[in-house]
């Protein structure tokens, strides 16, 4: 991850040469740096792996590009229209350290970014740059991606499956396809995989939002029950959501279609399942 961790580096310091506002500047690679666990990238990059890739610009901008998307929309999501978070990864929220206007505007620049950054570097592979766009449009649009997601809560009735499936799982099936796709592999079948585990991760936020600490998460707790959002915790208590999450990663985990690194995409899969939630509650899961 050092590495990709790097390029994210290299891709964040063009944008800001010659043009970018300083202070626009400094607020993406605020947005991006330091990360949480990386997870979406993580899980792009190993099933590029796991599907026979050894790595290369494709995979690494393909990851980027997720993971510039998942930034975007927790610098969106922080915002005071939505859950006018005071922290976001264990420090001030984007809006709260460059004011409202500058955090609009990363978090729109980093969407952006995520396009430029697979043209630039997919740009050899014609067939798959056109499938990365239109896999990354589909994650981030109003048609089912994370777009979606955010607006059905501005809704009056909630279709709490199809909310989940875009507010998380849209950029999960994206990373999952990203992956499969930028190996030269068909991305559909893998949409399945990124679509579980994004349910499976929704589940882990309810639990901590409930059950865990704004210093174990980053962010500020209890904020679904405070905005009247839909979250499974609350529905069936914090021991009963842990094992429906236990239950959806054993489920994503059945669905890895067949590939060369199949059964350690499985296993890798399932320790970072071990991630999604803080240690305080994943001792009480085992």
């Amino acid at each position: 991850m050092v590495q990709f961790e790097r390029f994210l580096e290299a891709v964040l310091s063009d944008a800001r040469l010659e043009g970018c506002p300083p202070r626009l500047g400094e607020a993406i690679h605020y947005a991006v740096f330091p990360g949480g666990a990386r997870i979406r990238p993580r899980l792009a990059m190993a099933v590029a792996k796991a599907c026979g890739a050894k790595g290369g610009p494709i995979v690494a901008s393909a990851a980027a590009a997720i993971e510039f998307l998942h930034c975007a929309s927790l610098v969106h999501d922080d915002l005071p229209c939505f859950d006018d978070a005071e922290i976001r990864r264990g420090k001030a929220s984007v809006h709260k350290a460059f004011g409202e206007p500058l955090a609009v505007l990363a978090g729109d620049a980093l969407i952006v970014l995520a396009f430029e950054t697979v043209a630039c570097h997919a740009v050899s592979h014609p067939a798959r740059l056109a499938a990365l766009v239109s896999i990354l449009g589909g994650s981030v649009g109003t048609r089912g991606g994370i777009v979606a997601g955010q607006a059905w809560e501005a809704e009056t009735s909630i279709d709490l499956a199809r909310y989940h499936r875009a507010k998380t799982g849209a950029l999960f099936a994206g990373a999952t396809m990203a992956g499969a796709t930028a190996a030269g592999h068909a991305g559909a079948p893998w949409r399945a995989l990124g679509e579980k585990l994004g349910s499976a991760f929704q589940v882990a936020d309810d639990i901590r939002d409930v059950a865990g600490t704004a210093g174990e998460i980053g962010k500020p707790a209890g904020q679904d029950a405070l905005l009247h959002r839909p979250n499974l915790a609350l529905e069936l208590g914090v021991s009963g959501a842990i094992a429906a999450l236990d239950a959806m990663i054993e489920d994503a985990v059945s669905v890895v279609p067949e590939c060369p690194g199949q059964i350690d995409l499985q296993a890798q899969i399932r320790i970072t399942a071990r991630s999604f939630l803080p240690e305080s509650l994943a001792r009480r899961a085992a």
